[in-house]
């Protein structure tokens, strides 16, 4: 899954891409999706922390479980559950994220004891309060988007695709993003998100990248900024564990009616 709070289904191997001159938009991400095949599934823990223009903080903390669907038909599934503070303990986000039709979003609110699904209009929504839209937590299914190889550049001490995605489905709150990927392992660095009107929103940037089971990266510091408001938010990971066992049935409604 190329959900962007865990990275973030296709047989090409990384070295296709290698070559400078062989690169293309969609090859670099291509090859994004592929680092990350047959992880199976992810349990993680992290803090959130939403910070205003004005510096006040909040900390969240939460569980993120993902599990991985094979093949090009369809995304990953994923389960956000915040554990603390009290105000949001138990609050819950469901995703099932498909390709090109509406991705399914069910958020549990414990306070009404009721279960919203989150419909295709509202996706550009924030998600409890964060710098993040609920469609940001979906994900960034590879044939969601159209590609566009705008250069290479620098970024830290690595060098850098740099590609413009154009939101395929609709009803996308994004004209377009502007991503980053490393040429060395082919992880996203940064990522600028456009909104309706093509006016740049916010920059979401990728930090502590580890390497887990000597396969699957894992950016640790996840920070997005929202250049309008000025407000920002934090994900650092605490911990991950891959292949925990969980199946289909751990990402269904019935999910959420357990977490009443």
């Amino acid at each position: 899954m190329k959900n962007l709070l865990a990275p973030l289904m296709f047989s090409m191997a990384i070295t296709a891409v290698a070559a400078p001159a062989d690169l293309d938009g969609r090859k670099v991400a291509l090859a994004w999706h592929t680092s990350d095949e047959g992880f199976h599934d992810s349990t993680a823990q992290l803090s959130m922390t939403l910070e205003d223009r004005r510096g006040n903080q909040a900390v969240r903390e939460m569980q993120i479980k993902t599990l991985e669907v094979p093949g090009v038909e369809d995304g990953d599934k994923s389960l956000v559950v915040f554990e603390s503070p009290p105000d949001v303990r138990g609050t819950a986000l469901l995703s099932h994220a498909h390709i090109l039709e509406p991705d399914d979003q069910w958020l549990y609110l414990p306070a009404l004891g009721r279960i919203k699904r989150i419909s295709s209009a509202n996706r550009s929504g924030a998600f409890v309060g964060s710098e993040f839209a609920y469609e940001d937590i979906a994900g960034m299914e590879l044939d969601k988007y159209s590609y566009r190889l705008r250069g290479q550049e620098a970024c830290g001490d690595r060098q850098c695709a740099v590609v413009e995605q154009v939101p395929q489905y609709e009803r996308s709150g994004y004209t377009r993003l502007v991503v980053w990927y490393d040429l060395t392992d082919y992880q996203p660095r940064k990522i600028d998100f456009y909104d309706r009107k093509n006016t740049l929103l916010k920059t979401l940037t990728f930090e502590d990248y580890r390497h887990h089971q000597g396969r699957f990266w894992r950016a640790h510091r996840l920070d997005m900024v929202n250049h309008q408001t000025g407000k920002r938010t934090l994900l650092e990971y605490k911990s991950i564990e891959f292949q925990t066992g969980l199946d289909a049935s751990d990402f269904d409604r019935n999910a959420l009616q357990h977490l009443r």
